[in-house]
């Protein structure tokens, strides 16, 4: 069954299937596709598109992109738009961005945001290098706003 799942009022998380479906991104009036892979395709809608060239492999660095995408996803927020983070699958890739994105804009710790993408999209399974990328990155967040204070 092909699904957006709605991770926030303007943050979806799907497989790249469900993501190419230029109904469903019509239908959830998605403004911005975020593709966490080398391969997958983007939707032929003439919509923004954003591509994040890694693998699903724990060495992978997907760390370096965290900022940028989640500013890209709050920008969209901002302008009243709604953006879609996808992989090939749903699982890994496109919700270690998603995580990072609550982490920084939202400001939930890892253990809430890992549950809030969980309870919108119940496959979700970053693998063990993407989960030690997103506790590093954790840290970071906390020593930036150390920082600001």
């Amino acid at each position: 069954m092909l699904q957006l799942c709605k991770v926030t009022s303007a943050l979806f998380i799907s497989c790249a299937r469900s993501a190419c479906s230029d109904e469903l991104l019509q239908q959830e009036a998605v403004t911005l596709c975020i593709n966490v892979s080398r391969q997958q395709p983007f939707p032929s809608s003439g919509i923004k598109k954003l591509r994040v060239p890694v693998y699903d492999d724990p060495s992978e660095d997907l760390l370096s992109h965290f900022d940028r995408c989640a500013d890209a996803i709050q920008t969209e927020a901002n302008g009243g738009g709604r953006s879609v983070v996808y992989c090939k699958n749903g699982r890994s890739r496109s919700a270690t961005v998603c995580i990072a994105y609550l982490m920084k804009h939202r400001q939930l710790t890892l253990t809430e945001a890992v549950q809030k993408v969980k309870t919108a999209r119940h496959v979700i399974d970053p693998n063990p290098g993407f989960m030690s990328q997103l506790q590093r990155y954790e840290r970071e967040l906390k020593r930036r706003r150390g920082a600001a204070d």
